[in-house]
């Protein structure tokens, strides 16, 4: 689905949803509790990145980064899964085509299966903060500083999977900068925060007329950051899966208006294969502070299993 403008900012609709997010929140502390009564002890360490928010802060290519800095393996649900993705989900194909090893399905029975191997490499957990199951090692939130906090409220009245409080069960913070900060968007001091920066590595020169089309969490994050000449934009439910009818209007409309098709690197994978070689996606380079790296190398040499 789209998501709701109230996820953003509070309005009549998000303050008549309260009941429901108290549900919500009711039902998903019970599961959680119940969870952690069997949970999951990994041999080798475990270190999941995650969030508090439903979606859309830019946490696969922090993944990505770590991955290839431990050349590590990487678990993960592996939502949305489509032929178009080889049916493993849009962001494990974008890892998988980086030269990750991705392992999608139940982490838990991955986690399983990856510490019958020797090696004592640490295993990437691709979201799971809210999953007591397994054991974490080290639990990395990330935060969009543009987008914070959301409307502050809990699901389905806004974006928050559980209160801000939660954040206290993280070992580290990576904020990704953005020149335009969300209001009332402060953390705690007494977790360590480190910063990382997000570069659109665009195919067009800002020249370029272009129309661009997304199916992201928040697709505005998008267009706002290419450096193109923007002629259309198009946004579509996070997770889309394009039909053929929706790539060949995007053809027409962009012939008629002389411009080219620039799309995300996530929506790109679930394009049919015949588009593909007609669009191109925009990359995204998230580049985290060094010192983050020294402290997860620290935090892991740590851990004794």
């Amino acid at each position: 689905m789209k998501t709701p403008k109230w996820f953003l900012k509070r309005n009549i609709v998000s303050w008549a949803l309260r009941p429901l997010s108290c549900f919500y929140y009711g039902v998903s502390r019970l599961v959680f509790n119940i969870r952690k009564r069997r949970e999951y002890v990994s041999r080798r360490p475990v270190i999941c990145f995650g969030n508090i928010l439903s979606g859309g802060v830019g946490k696969t290519p922090i993944v990505r980064n770590v991955a290839k800095w431990f050349d590590a393996p990487v678990v993960m649900r592996g939502y949305k899964k489509s032929k178009e993705t080889g049916c493993i989900g849009d962001e494990a194909t974008m890892l998988s085509n980086d030269g990750i090893l991705v392992h999608v399905g139940d982490r838990k029975s991955n986690l399983i299966l990856l510490n019958k191997q020797k090696s004592k490499t640490p295993i990437i957990m691709d979201d799971g903060f809210q999953n007591s199951s397994i054991k974490k090692d080290v639990s990395v939130l990330v935060f969009d500083e543009h987008i914070g906090f959301g409307n502050g409220f809990i699901l389905p009245a806004g974006p928050l999977r559980e209160p801000k409080s939660a954040i206290h069960r993280a070992d580290a913070i990576i904020v990704i900068k953005n020149k335009d900060v969300a209001k009332d968007f402060a953390l705690p001091t007494n977790i360590p925060i480190f910063y990382a920066h997000n570069k659109e590595i665009c195919p067009y020169d800002e020249n370029t007329s272009v129309i661009a089309f997304a199916g992201i969490g928040y697709p505005e994050k998008f267009f706002r950051n290419i450096r193109v000449k923007l002629v259309e934009k198009r946004a579509y439910p996070d997770h889309y899966q394009y039909t053929d009818s929706d790539i060949k209007d995007l053809i027409k409309r962009a012939k008629d208006k002389n411009a080219k098709l620039l799309t995300t690197e996530k929506d790109w994978v679930r394009l049919p294969d015949w588009a593909k070689k007609d669009i191109l996606f925009s990359k995204l380079n998230t580049e985290i502070d060094g010192n983050f790296y020294d402290w997860l190398k620290e935090k892991i040499s740590n851990i004794s299993k």
